[in-house]
């Protein structure tokens, strides 16, 4: 949208609970810089109530006016949930980030897994984005059309239902030979053909069709258990990995402790025409408004968003905006500003502050 010669891109925030009333607003100072310091653009914030806090003004976590708030937008900033600590029926309902996307289908959780200089890793060469299948698989919250994919037959019978579909697996496979071209051009496809042979057996052999029309990315697979301890060992080596849902999710954690500290995780969740950036960690209720929060998973995440939107419009401006971040951030860390998480002592706001100067600098 261009308003007196000023393009201006309209992103949703929703601050979530605990530590979310810290980060997000952080994380939209920092957009706000970097994309700022682009000739002639700028962010239209569109601020949707969800959480407690929505609750309490509108009796429940994800009121009917924020879907329809997201449904006027391609992009927004998710914070932080906490669903655990809602009454009820709240409590055992779909959490507001599950709710948001089955709703709109958001497919694909981009989960990437860097070592930054001056923080200590486990893995520091370590690279890598996880491509993580985010609407099916054995997560009894997002296969199913109506109900859950958990249920007990007895008192003493818990069953659970995988669902596995071709043109799921297909579209998430796509994805990850499209990201592993603009990256080293190596995929890694995740299964546990031994056991599940048909589930994870479709998963994997949708995957390997998919590589049919990528000759020039290298393609190899693994084992989930033989995965883990790889990460661990050679983290370094791998590049895009490719998983189902519950795998994803337990790599991408992995991965991201590796590399650092899960508390700088990153990610995107994506469909075709909507990007929603939400950090890997949760709300951290024990120091909410402490002001010791790392905001850095948040920042990169919106960085990640920035670039989504650079390649969907064509925009170079928000691709240069989102590595003003990432170098801003990237600047801090080796320069030894960091939060308690890391081992600093710098609090929220004054790593922000870092980051901004940086960010402004460049």
């Amino acid at each position: 949208m261009a308003h007196d010669g000023v393009t201006k891109v309209r992103i949703g925030s929703m601050l979530g609970d605990g530590i979310g009333h810290e980060i997000v607003p952080a994380t939209q100072r920092v957009v706000d810089a970097a994309v700022g310091a682009e000739h002639a653009l700028a962010v239209e914030w569109v601020e949707l109530p969800l959480g407690h806090s929505a609750i309490e003004s509108h009796g429940t976590p994800v009121p009917e006016s924020t879907l329809a708030g997201l449904d006027a937008l391609d992009a927004w900033i998710l914070g932080p949930h906490d669903s655990a600590s809602y009454p009820e029926p709240f409590r055992s309902q779909l959490t507001p980030g599950g709710m948001i996307r089955k709703r709109f289908d958001l497919y694909a959780n981009i989960r990437p897994a860097k070592a930054h200089p001056g923080v200590r890793a486990v893995s520091n060469g370590m690279d890598l984005v996880v491509v993580r299948e985010n609407t099916e698989g054995f997560y009894a919250d997002r296969n199913m059309f109506v109900g859950s994919g958990e249920f007990m037959p007895t008192p003493d019978v818990a069953l659970a239902v995988g669902v596995f579909t071709r043109a799921a697996c297909e579209r998430i496979g796509r994805e990850a030979f499209v990201l592993a071209r603009m990256r080293s051009r190596h995929v890694t496809i995740v299964h546990k053909t031994n056991v599940l042979s048909l589930t994870t057996g479709l998963f994997r052999d949708v995957c390997r069709g998919v590589a049919e029309d990528f000759p020039d990315v290298r393609v190899d697979e693994h084992h989930i258990d033989a995965l883990t301890a790889h990460l661990v060992r050679r983290g370094e080596d791998f590049d895009v990995i490719v998983a189902e849902n519950m795998f994803g999710d337990i790599l991408s954690d992995l991965a991201g402790e590796l590399s650092g500290s899960l508390g700088m995780a990153p990610s995107v969740n994506t469909s075709e025409n909507k990007v929603m950036a939400q950090a890997a960690h949760g709300s951290a209720p024990d120091i909410a408004g402490t002001n010791r929060a790392n905001p850095t998973a948040l920042f990169l995440s919106a960085a990640m968003l920035l670039e989504c939107l650079a390649t969907r419009h064509g925009d170079a401006r928000l691709t240069h905006a989102a590595g003003r971040i990432r170098h801003a951030v990237d600047g801090a860390l080796e320069s030894g500003v960091a939060t308690a998480d890391l081992g600093g002592t710098a609090s929220t706001g004054e790593f922000t502050e870092t980051v901004l100067a940086r960010a402004l600098r460049i």
